[in-house]
C-alpha cells in the first residue's frame, strides 16, 4: 500500500493508496472517529454500484449508516442541492461529532466537503473516491465548493478531510472517456511539477499500459498535490499552479452549460491553447506544446475548442481567481516547471487564440 501524509498542523491527514482498500475503509475510519452516525454522500450513478456494499462495510464497524443520493453530473453541484444534503443530515438527525463520507466522483465530493464544513459549522468527514479524477486531484487538499449561476466553485471552504481512502479497482466500472477525462489532471502535475511523470505518459503505448500504470499515476499526482497543499493550504499563492489549464478550462465548460465538455477536457484545452500561445510568444521552451499535445490525443482528450476566443473571455471574467481587473495565469516554462504570470483582464486575448480565431 502506499500512503502520502499531508502535513497541515492540526489539519493533517493521510491518503492511502491500494487495490482492494474498499473493503477496511469501515475499519480505518473507525480509527479515526468516535462518530455513531455517517451519512455517505454519493450520485446515482455509484450509488446503485457500491451503495449497498459500502454500507455493509460501515456498518460492520459499527456505525449507522444513511446514504444520501444526489443526481450525477455537474448541475446537481449548486445550492438547492446542497440544502437538500444538509436537510437529510438534519433528518437523520446528526450531531457535530458525526461523520460524512463522500463515496463518489468530483461532484459530490465537493459538495459532500461543503456539507460537512457547513452542517454545525463542521464535522469531521472523509474521502472514498471512485474517479480517477477524484481520486488523484478533488479528494485532496480540502478544498469544497459549490457552483453558482455567475460561475464555478464561487461559494465553499478550505475544510480538510481526516482520511482520504483510494481503491483503483473502483475504476474498473467507469467508462472510458472518464479515465481519460481525469488523467488529464494527471497530465498537469506532469507539466508543473513532475517531468518523469509526463515522460511516463508519452512512454505508454496502449490501454494495458494505462491499467498497469495506474497506481504509480495516481501515486505521483497525489504526491504532486500534497507537496503543493502543504506549502500554501489556502492558495495565496504557489497553490495557484494547480490551476494550470483551468481558467480556460473552467470557461469551456460554462460556455457550453457544462453538458459538452467534461472538466478534465476543458482542463486538456486549457492546457494546450495557452501552451501554444505562450510558446509563441517565447515564454514556453519551443517543442513543449507539441509533446504536450501528443499525450493529450493519445488520451482522446481535446485539445482545441469549435468557438473564438472573444466568446470564452467573458466567461472567464466570472472566474473566481480574478482580482479587480487582473487574474493569474499559469504558464510552464518547459515541462515540469509552473510560473505564475499575473495579467490584466483586457489583456487576455494575447494569451488566449482558438482555432476558430484563425479563420
Amino acid at each position: 500500500m502506499a500512503a502520502v501524509d499531508i502535513h497541515l498542523g492540526k489539519d493533517s491527514y493521510t491518503v492511502e493508496i491500494r487495490r482492494g482498500l474498499l473493503e477496511d475503509t469501515g475499519r480505518k475510519i473507525r480509527r479515526l472517529t468516535d462518530a455513531e452516525k455517517i451519512a455517505v454522500v454519493t450520485d446515482d450513478h455509484v450509488g446503485p454500484l457500491y451503495g449497498e456494499r459500502f454500507r455493509r462495510i460501515l456498518e460492520d464497524a459499527g456505525f449507522t449508516v444513511r446514504i444520501i443520493t444526489i443526481p450525477a453530473g455537474e448541475t446537481s453541484k449548486n445550492l438547492s442541492v446542497f440544502g437538500d444534503v444538509l436537510n437529510a443530515m438534519a433528518d437523520f438527525e446528526m450531531t457535530r461529532k458525526d461523520a460524512l463520507v463522500t463515496l463518489s466522483g468530483g461532484v459530490p465530493g465537493d459538495l459532500g466537503g461543503y456539507a460537512a464544513a457547513s452542517y454545525m459549522r463542521g464535522i469531521p468527514f472523509f474521502q472514498v473516491p471512485t474517479t480517477i479524477l477524484a481520486q488523484i486531484d478533488s479528494s485532496v487538499g480540502g478544498k469544497v465548493a459549490v457552483d453558482l449561476p455567475a460561475g464555478k466553485n464561487l461559494a465553499g471552504a478550505f475544510y480538510q478531510p481526516r482520511g482520504v481512502f483510494i481503491d483503483p479497482d473502483l475504476l474498473s466500472t467507469l467508462p472510458a472517456r472518464f479515465i481519460h477525462d481525469g488523467l488529464a489532471e494527471a497530465v498537469k502535475y506532469g507539466c508543473i511539477g513532475d517531468s518523469r511523470l509526463f515522460s511516463l505518459f508519452e512512454s505508454m503505448e496502449n490501454e494495458a499500459d494505462l491499467e498497469a500504470h495506474m497506481e504509480d499515476i495516481i501515486c505521483a499526482s497525489v504526491q504532486q498535490k500534497a507537496r503543493v497543499v502543504e506549502a500554501d493550504a489556502k492558495e495565496q499563492n504557489l497553490r495557484q499552479i494547480l490551476n494550470f489549464g483551468h481558467t480556460i478550462g473552467h470557461a469551456v465548460e460554462r460556455y457550453f452549460h457544462y453538458e459538452t465538455y467534461t472538466h478534465g477536457e476543458g482542463v486538456a484545452i486549457g492546457m494546450a491553447l495557452l501552451t501554444e500561445q505562450t510558446e509563441r510568444m517565447g515564454l514556453t521552451e519551443k517543442g513543449t506544446a507539441a509533446r504536450m499535445k501528443k499525450v493529450l490525443e493519445k488520451l482522446s482528450l481535446p485539445v482545441t475548442v469549435p468557438v473564438e476566443a472573444a466568446r470564452l473571455i467573458p466567461e472567464i471574467m466570472h472566474d473566481k481567481k480574478r482580482r479587480g481587473n487582473r487574474i493569474t495565469l499559469v504558464t510552464i516554462p518547459r515541462i515540469g516547471e509552473a510560473e505564475l504570470l499575473p495579467v490584466d483582464t483586457e489583456e487576455l486575448s494575447r494569451y488566449i487564440v482558438t482555432g476558430e480565431d484563425a479563420l
